[in-house]
């Protein structure tokens, strides 16, 4: 059974992949990120979005990129699938029937 500190996690996850799957150039700098999360009702800090960014990446459903003084997340195929609801990933929220 999931704790709702998993629930939450695993939500933020998907959230971050589907702001990026809705963005024309698929990818959003970590500020921005937290943002839109904030927006969307994730209270969270910056900390944890650059970890779901890493964990994301290990997953292989963003490349992490660091670009001057910012950090680029980029979305994977992959990665949309998932948003998408196409395939599952174990630690992301899968999305609702829409």
């Amino acid at each position: 059974m999931s704790t709702f500190a998993q629930l939450v996690t695993e939500d933020r996850r998907l959230v971050i992949l589907r702001c990026l799957a809705e963005d024309p150039g698929y990818s959003m700098n970590t500020s921005l990120l937290h943002a839109a999360l904030v927006s969307l009702g994730h209270n969270c800090t910056r900390d944890q979005v650059a970890t779901d960014a890493g964990w994301l990446q290990e997953q292989g459903l963003v490349r992490v990129e660091p670009s001057g003084p910012v950090t680029l997340v980029r979305l994977t195929g992959r990665g949309e699938d998932v948003a998408a609801g196409r395939a599952t990933v174990p630690g992301v929220r899968r999305p609702s029937p829409r």
